[in-house]
């Protein structure tokens, strides 16, 4: 327990820039994360691609200089299956091809770890859009980028996998605005479930309540959670409360009594269909979800006022009096 707990107080060195990892060149460090390390890179024909290096920083270490990260033998046995499936999703993700979700083009081994390979993409997050623009965030936009994202989602489900991470800053816009899946977690979940010496690896605010307890009901209806903390997070700019929380003492205001009159009922109810806590009365498909976002807004028209009832009765009777 002392090694983990210093290795926890440290983090991982990246590969430094001009790196040669197996074919690609190593330009620099694009993200860094308790599970993996993300980096700019070119490859063989100079096309830039983005690398995920599996990396947790709980069970390996790599101090700077180093290639291959330093794993103690107890950490071992965790490390390997951790990286089996990583590599798993990496497969998995690669057979999937579709405009709302980042490609994977190759996964390989090096350096005592494996890497995944993905398409780079220009553009920003919505996590940066939402803190950047706040004013653009209207209802057309929500149920724009939702819908366009969940038809991606819908694919990944079609293929039996799960996000389980899903949020603002994992969903990135390209320039063209058209929104794209990044960071699936299903990889980190499976490892930390299945190694009590790591802690949770999902998000607070917009993990469900069954990726806190009772895990074996993780499914579709777990990622539509997600979905709707992400709308909410969109609307307020802040995160929702953690689903832990909101089972103990749910303080969360509905979308429907917070923004009553502000955006449509039908979007505001979709929000609250979505973060459901019982995960039985969520949206159990994204056929359901999208079926609810694309639905025509009813705008209901407001009941004449006492004095457009005595114009309009006015104008008649002066008709009248004209013949």
């Amino acid at each position: 327990m002392i090694a983990l707990t210093r290795m926890v107080q440290q983090a991982n060195h990246p590969l430094p820039a001009g790196f040669q990892l197996d074919e690609y060149s190593i330009e620099h460090q694009l993200s860094m994360g308790g599970f993996s390390i993300v980096y700019v890179a070119t490859d063989a024909q100079g096309r830039r691609v983005a690398i995920k290096e599996y990396l947790p920083n709980t069970l390996a270490l790599r101090s700077e200089g180093q290639t291959s990260p330093v794993i103690t033998e107890d950490h071992l046995p965790a490390f390997r299956y951790g990286m089996k499936c990583f590599f798993e999703e990496g497969r998995a993700l690669a057979a999937l091809s579709h405009p709302n979700v980042i490609r994977v083009l190759n996964f390989f081994r090096a350096n005592d770890t494996v890497y995944m390979v993905m398409e780079y993409e220009s553009g920003h997050t919505l996590q940066e859009l939402i803190q950047k623009n706040r004013a653009g965030i209207t209802e057309n936009f929500i149920r724009n980028v939702f819908t366009k994202m969940l038809n991606g989602l819908r694919e990944v489900h079609a293929h039996r996998l799960l996000h389980l991470d899903l949020k603002p800053s994992n969903i990135y816009m390209r320039n063209s605005h058209i929104p794209v899946l990044i960071d699936f977690g299903a990889a980190r979940q499976t490892l930390a479930s299945d190694t009590p010496m790591l802690k949770p690896m999902y998000t607070p605010g917009f993990a469900s309540p069954e990726h806190y307890c009772q895990r074996d009901l993780l499914g579709p209806w777990s990622d539509i959670y997600s979905v709707g903390a992400s709308m909410y997070a969109c609307i307020s700019g802040n995160t929702p409360q953690p689903a832990n929380n909101r089972l103990e003492k749910d303080r969360m205001i509905p979308a429907m009594v917070r923004w009553e009159g502000q955006y449509s009922d039908q979007l505001l109810e979709t929000i609250d269909w979505c973060l459901c806590l019982n995960h039985r009365y969520r949206p159990q498909s994204v056929f359901a979800l999208q079926k609810a976002l694309t639905e025509p807004v009813i705008t209901s028209v407001p009941p004449p006022s006492p004095q457009q009832k005595e114009s309009w009765l006015g104008q008649v009777v002066g008709k009248f009096k004209k013949t």
